[in-house]
């Protein structure tokens, strides 16, 4: 059971930073998060090598800590394909979130669709796999007809709690883009 409830913690971890990279209207660093910049001929993540803040709901403010960089910054946003526009000043670089459009707002909702689903899908393959292995416990002797129920009932709940809070961060997330 232990093991199946780490798969749902993990599963869960993992559609939160999925959807943590889908863009809302409103501008977040996590956006940034897999920028890797090109420095000293390292491919290295933009957070080693610059501070990103909001400057307001459309703007992230990028400031390298080595002022030479901000050329190499602006590129990596860039070619990062990301669907914003950059602005480079002498130390900084400012990143533009646009105003989502309707066709923009329906492409992310099917994707947190997607990954949601992705999520649900591995959560089902766990519960197979847990039900298996008290069917065989079964199968061998080690556990009785009405152990393998219990134990059927507790995987069941698991999982059903488990896709709960996975409905429940695609529901906040949907949320967040049609506003």
């Amino acid at each position: 059971m232990d093991e199946l409830k780490a798969k749902v913690e993990e599963t869960k971890a993992w559609l939160i930073k999925e959807l943590s990279g889908v863009r809302t209207g409103r501008a977040a660093p996590q956006l940034l998060e897999n920028v890797r910049v090109d420095v000293y001929g390292a491919m290295t993540p933009l957070s080693q090598v610059a501070t990103v803040g909001v400057e307001d709901a459309k703007t992230l403010l990028i400031s390298p800590w080595d002022k030479e960089n901000a050329k190499h910054i602006e590129k990596a946003v860039a070619d990062a394909d990301l669907g914003v526009s950059t602005q480079a000043g002498d130390t900084s670089v400012r990143v533009i979130f646009p105003d989502l459009t309707q066709e923009r707002r329906d492409m992310l909702l099917k994707l947190v669709g997607d990954r949601l689903e992705q999520a649900k899908v591995t959560l089902r393959g766990a519960r197979n796999d847990a039900i298996s292995l008290f069917e065989k416990q079964k199968k061998d002797g080690d556990i009785g007809e009405d152990e393998l129920f219990g134990f059927k009932d507790q995987v069941q709940k698991i999982i059903e709690e488990g896709t709960k809070e996975l409905e429940e961060l695609g529901s906040k997330k949907r949320a967040e883009i049609s506003e």
